[in-house]
């Protein structure tokens, strides 16, 4: 079996892996990091988003060996030392989640988002978030909080 090796939250992480063996399961059943769901395993929902290289990607659509050298960021890798990321604590606040299954992949894309873009408008994150279904909260609340998170971002 091929060895695969990342950072993953910061930390270095090695381990044998079977050649098929989707990065979102590597997070999960390697890793043990629970907080990237899969949600629909055809890469429609976004749910299994991460950050690749500071880039969000669908994990469900990556092979663990395609992230081999690279760094990776899960949703429990945004918070420093028990402080959440500004775009975790706009989601807080804005109440941009209701059941939560969706927003773990909701953060990591829009964190991306604002890497990209600082100041995005409405049209763009709703644009931007097409890749990510919310079947609770109607998306307002979602686009609230990432345009704040922005605005947090920049002072």
């Amino acid at each position: 079996m091929p060895t695969v090796s990342m950072t993953v939250n910061g930390k270095s992480v090695s381990s044998e892996v079977e050649t098929p063996t989707l990065l979102v399961e590597f997070i999960r059943q390697s890793l043990g990091l629970t907080g990237t769901h899969v949600g629909c395993d055809t890469s429609q929902c976004g749910a299994c988003c991460v950050l690749l290289d500071g880039k969000s990607i669908k994990s469900c659509t990556c092979l663990a060996l395609e992230a081999d050298g690279l760094e990776v960021t899960t949703i429990e890798g945004l918070a420093v030392n028990g402080e959440l990321h500004p775009m975790q604590a706009a989601f807080k606040e804005h109440h941009g989640l209701q059941c939560g299954f969706c927003t773990p992949g909701m953060v990591m894309s829009a964190v991306d988002l604002v890497g990209r873009n600082p100041d995005p408008d409405e049209a763009e994150v709703r644009e931007w978030l097409e890749g990510n279904f919310c079947r609770c909260t109607g998306y307002h609340n979602i686009v609230e909080a990432i345009q704040d998170a922005a605005t947090a971002t920049q002072e």
